[in-house]
């Protein structure tokens, strides 16, 4: 193509035109126009409409003086609890998780897929030929003419086939590929929102199980303190060695809870490193040692269940699945219909008798570019697939019938969506319930091991009472710490649960920079890894009636 090109302009630039250049410029001009024309004609398939969801108007939970209805901008949820730890964690976590990254990636592949599908617009087949062969034929074949039987063949072409978008098959496509890149983006925000709750919920745990081995070593040094005296009391005979055995086996029980708690803050602490992208253990260099439970407001704003259609992400990317697949319906009916296509080749042909090239004067390359060598096509054609035996209606079913389960799973999604706001909400107002419950128990429990302490040292009482409030002490302690760490985890789930903390990528690219640099030194990548070849692609409700797009060079 470069050849025929560069000869073309060589012999215009010296003023000798080729004369079936003049020929075919206003038929190339009347082709371009006519498929312009015929390319905005009409669009087959149903236009997508938002599947119904029923939402309820207010929250069951609505009347409790912890929750307020008024919206409320959960971008940086993470700093109700304001704890610096946790807000390094999660903007860490927002650099270098892997699966973000994955998420990130997926955009950017369904942002080149768009441009597949814009190209379709275009001509869709532009080749250029060329070929210099040697050809021989054989004397002694049946009917050869007589005359030259060995000769070089030169040619030179061009062809061009536009299939248009009469029946809006290639602009429903764009229509279906910029939906999946905007379902791709609510994917994205998805796992943004659900990696903040994992960060948040994996620093609870921690904090959490920290707590609960420091109140479990503190029952220790008191159990150790009762296997004393009770030692001391058998050796002066005053009790029998029941008494110090029993002691013993408490004090051992209790200490094997440490072990299993340990077990517990290690897999909490492993976990964090992962969403971190960071190798086991090394997230204990920002947790800087034990610290206390993050404690929740008094009061927490949940807005309205209306808002979840709008802010949680997975409920966008339903419905822009849906929106999606109603575009394919449109594609799978074109093909109900004849296709129509402006064909067009044009070349040149020249031949020389094999070795003699240089003495024919006219013939062979040296003539490539006269008017006598020019050969081309031109013009309208159409296919249709009849007598299909129904595959293609059964397509446009099938079709049909996969968006209807993307709308039904829509409906579904907002239905699991309040659920698992509403289970947030009863499990975190309820958990503060107990935690009152258990606080008071904790208090009663602690007064009940000092005085069965005195009483079995001045022989009031038997060792079986200190032995039950001591045990006691234990179960409604360690009850007391999971239940405040619960409440933290049902204020972090309820959050997850509204979709709160995806923006938190608003205004940064979905791949970090370091991944952007190497995938340009191995492909041409072209304006799509720029912040901004996202951002300007209009949203599927605009690109509905956006008539045509350019594409992506």
């Amino acid at each position: 193509m470069s050849a025929f090109l560069q000869g073309a302009y060589v012999m215009i630039s010296n003023g000798r035109q080729p004369a079936f250049l003049r020929a075919t410029a206003p038929t190339l001009t009347g082709v371009l126009t006519l498929g312009l024309l015929l390319g905005g004609c009409t669009k087959l398939g149903p236009d997508f409409v938002k599947p119904e969801a029923e939402v309820r108007e207010e929250w069951v939970e609505t009347g409790e003086k912890e929750l307020r209805a008024e919206p409320v901008d959960y971008r940086d949820w993470w700093q109700v609890f304001d704890d610096p730890v946790l807000s390094e964690l999660v903007e860490t976590a927002y650099r270098q998780n892997l699966n973000l990254q994955v998420a990130g990636l997926r955009v950017l592949e369904a942002r080149a897929q768009l441009g597949i599908a814009v190209g379709s617009l275009y001509p869709q087949t532009q080749r250029a030929t060329g070929e210099a062969t040697a050809n021989g034929i054989s004397k002694a074949a049946a009917n050869t003419a007589a005359g030259q039987s060995s000769f070089i063949n030169y040619g030179l072409g061009a062809s061009v086939a536009w299939e248009l978008d009469f029946w809006g098959r290639f602009r429903r496509g764009v229509e279906s590929a910029d939906a999946s890149l905007y379902s791709f983006i609510a994917n994205y925000d998805d796992v943004l929102v659900v990696l903040v709750g994992d960060v948040a919920s994996n620093y609870v745990n921690v904090r959490t199980f920290q707590e609960r081995i420091a109140l479990a070593k503190q029952n220790v040094k008191i159990q150790q303190r009762s296997l004393e005296i009770a030692d001391v009391r058998f050796k002066n005979g005053v009790v029998t060695e029941l008494d110090v055995q029993q002691a013993l086996s408490l004090l051992r029980e209790t200490q094997s809870t440490v072990p299993a708690l340990e077990i517990g803050l290690r897999q909490s602490e492993n976990a964090l490193s992962t969403l971190l992208g960071r190798p086991p253990g090394e997230v204990r260099e920002i947790l800087k040692g034990p610290a206390k439970i993050p404690v929740a407001p008094a009061e927490v704003g949940v807005g309205m269940p209306a808002d979840l259609l709008r802010r949680r992400p997975d409920v966008r990317q339903a419905e822009l699945q849906a929106a999606a697949q109603s575009a394919r319906i449109g594609v799978a009916r074109t093909d109900l219909f004849p296709r129509l296509s402006l064909l067009g080749s044009i070349g040149t042909n020249a031949a020389a008798r094999a070795g003699d090239s240089t003495k024919t004067g006219d013939d062979g390359a040296g003539n490539l570019f006269t008017s006598d060598s020019l050969s081309y096509v031109a013009g309208p054609s159409f296919t249709w697939n009849i007598f299909n035996y129904g595959r293609l209606k059964n397509n446009v079913r099938v079709e049909d019938a996969v968006f209807q389960q993307a709308a039904v799973n829509y409906q579904n999604t907002v239905l699991n969506a309040a659920r698992e706001v509403e289970n947030a909400m009863v499990d975190f107002l309820r958990s503060q319930d107990q935690v009152k419950f258990l606080g008071d128990s904790v208090t009663a429990s602690k007064r009940s091991v000092d005085l069965s302490l005195i009483q079995y040292r001045d022989g009031v009482t038997d060792f079986q009472r200190v032995l039950d409030t001591q045990r006691a002490l234990v179960s409604t302690q360690d009850s007391w710490t999971e239940t405040r760490g619960n409440i933290a985890l049902s204020l972090v789930e309820m959050y997850r649960a509204l979709g709160g903390g995806w923006e938190l990528r608003e205004g940064r690219p979905f791949v970090p920079e370091s991944l952007t640099e190497t995938m340009a030194e191995r492909t041409d990548w072209g304006r799509l890894l720029k912040p901004d070849a996202v951002d300007k692609v209009p949203p599927p409700e605009e690109a509905r009636d956006k008539w045509w797009w350019s594409p992506d060079w």
